[in-house]
């Protein structure tokens, strides 16, 4: 069984975070684990709150999961503080973890800060070496150079400015622009890009999450790089083009799609 670890945020919704992580690795056959980071009070609206664990605890996470059981990649997401992030760093370097993919979780969907902007520099600096793959979304790209980015080529420029800084290999996710969702994928050589047509519906909720989390699941599977962005690209994509409605706001996408049907009794339907 390939196994997969999530350090992140919960989502009481269930549509991202912990959550989401937790459905996608089941979706692409793998076994999935976490490490809870900051616990959220939030619905399809919005974040109403966040309590952060303490450092020593998403440590000692950590350390049970690799003491006991080997580990075959390894997704980061939501981590608010520099304090959480140091403990998170030395105990990734100290148990070897390879495979790790970086989702720089910085603002949500409704417009609330989860990371503390002291925390910025911190992930940059400690998180974003380890990362054998950074998916940053137009707005925390924004954050992570400092430049506006509204153009394809921006996109590329920001994604030779991230790689930059350490990870080795930098996936821009295009989905706030106009037109088709266009992703970058940066090496350090070359651009590829992975498209998708625009698909007409509101409820995207948890899209980040699952999508980085979907390239680590195929990353465990020894993909490699390309492969697994790709593979990744394909699986949110029928994920949001089968999303349903969830309470009063931004629903969720299906992570599971292509186990249900219409006669299951949820929107989407998919192959079984």
């Amino acid at each position: 069984m390939i196994k997969v670890l999530t350090i992140a945020g919960s989502d009481s919704c269930g549509g991202a975070g912990i959550q989401a992580d937790l459905k996608t690795f089941s979706a692409l056959g793998t076994y999935g684990m976490s490490v809870i980071t900051a616990v959220t009070a939030q619905n399809t609206r919005g974040v109403y709150n966040v309590r952060e664990l303490d450092p020593e605890i998403v440590r000692d996470q950590i350390n049970a999961v690799f003491e006991d059981i080997k580990v075959d990649a390894v997704k980061i997401g939501m981590v608010s503080n520099a304090a959480i992030i140091a403990v998170i760093a030395e105990s990734l370097l100290r148990h070897k973890a390879q495979k790790i993919v970086l989702d720089p979780v910085m603002i949500s969907k409704s417009g609330c800060n989860l990371l503390q902007p002291q925390a910025r520099d911190a992930l940059i600096k400690e998180l974003l070496p380890l990362a054998e793959v950074v998916t940053p979304n137009l707005l925390e790209a924004e954050t992570i150079i400092g430049e506006k980015i509204s153009t394809l080529p921006a996109m590329e420029k920001a994604a030779v400015a991230i790689k930059s800084l350490g990870a080795n290999n930098v996936a821009v996710k295009g989905g706030h622009l106009e037109g088709d969702a266009v992703d970058v994928l940066y090496d350090g050589n070359t651009f590829r890009h992975f498209a998708s047509g625009r698909i007409p519906t509101a409820h995207t909720h948890g899209t980040g999450c699952t999508f980085s989390s979907a390239i680590a699941a195929f990353l465990a599977k020894g993909h490699p790089v390309e492969e697994a962005v790709a593979g990744a690209k394909e699986y949110i994509s029928g994920a949001i083009a089968h999303a349903f409605p969830l309470g009063q706001g931004v629903g969720p996408t299906h992570h599971f799609y292509r186990f249900y049907s219409n006669s299951d009794g949820i929107n989407g339907g998919g192959e079984r």
